[in-house]
């Protein structure tokens, strides 16, 4: 066992082996249709078509602070220091009830390491992080130097988005039905990114799919990598065969010896509607 332990939250997407095979603490955020809470062992295949049919948008819930602390008093138990990894504070509130936590850990006397980091991103792009963060707690690296590694990687990462539909961001109230209407008719889609506050903003707006596609991939291309270090990672929203064609693009030009893929959970796939296809490096 590790004397580190790292916790994120469920909009991570990190496929569920990952999580074992690292020993990732999960803190699930809800989603709700109506009054009924979706299970997190929902197919995510049936949610999909369930969202379709709705004429409103499920609701996503952040995990409380009492949730949070229960999970730090564990590791606390067995003298781990703690690192929490959480979905962007801009998106949710997720990363304050971790810190109203730390606070409840401290008023309680404990005198071990808690951080709480807003990763300033979503889905694989928090993922990413997370990864990063517990393969340096596997290799002993000092909790100082892992969480200043951490606070860097959260400066120097990016994250990409693709919608293909603005059905979603129309019923979340982000677009308005009538401009969503003619950018439909007109075959214009959304490329998004993660800003450095960590909202989401509109980068370009691209005419076609494949367009849109590969504009991204050349946005990965303006960065600098370091091709045996550095994590590259896709997820989509239900739309597995397109995400691969894009991460066999991407790895032909940017050969990155770690890769994550994954599909959307239901907490980023509510946003981004099916067929999207999201890029983090």
């Amino acid at each position: 066992m590790t004397t580190i332990k790292i916790i994120t939250d469920s909009s991570c997407d990190l496929p569920k082996l990952i999580v074992e095979e690292l020993g990732v603490t999960i803190v699930p955020l809800s989603v709700h249709f109506g009054e009924e809470c979706m299970s997190p062992h929902m197919e995510l295949c049936d949610f999909y078509a369930r969202m379709k049919t709705e004429s409103v948008l499920p609701k996503t819930s952040s995990p409380s602070p009492l949730h949070f602390l229960a999970d730090y008093q564990k590791k606390a138990e067995v003298n781990q220091d703690i690192l929490v990894i959480c979905l962007s504070s801009a998106l949710s509130s997720t990363y304050h009830h971790a810190l109203m936590a730390k606070e409840m850990m401290l008023e309680e006397g404990y005198s071990g390491r808690i951080e709480v980091i807003d990763s300033k991103t979503a889905s694989l792009g928090l993922g990413v992080l997370v990864y990063k963060a517990a393969k340096m707690a596997e290799e002993n690296v000092p909790f100082e130097q892992l969480v200043e590694a951490v606070r860097h990687s959260v400066a120097s990462s990016g994250t990409l988005f693709f919608l293909d539909t603005l059905e979603n961001v129309i019923k979340g109230g982000r677009l308005d039905r009538v401009r969503g209407a003619v950018a439909s008719i007109l075959n214009i889609k959304l490329v998004m990114k993660a800003s450095e506050e960590g909202s989401i903003e509109v980068m370009e707006k691209i005419r076609g799919s494949q367009q849109a596609l590969k504009r991204m991939i050349a946005k990965v291309g303006e960065a600098v990598h370091d091709y045996e270090k550095d994590v590259i990672a896709v997820a989509h929203s239900n739309c597995e065969e397109r995400a691969r064609k894009v991460l066999s693009q991407l790895l032909e030009k940017h050969p990155f010896r770690n890769v994550l893929f994954a599909n959307m959970g239901t907490v980023i796939g509510t946003y981004a509607g099916e067929g999207g296809v999201l890029i983090a490096y």
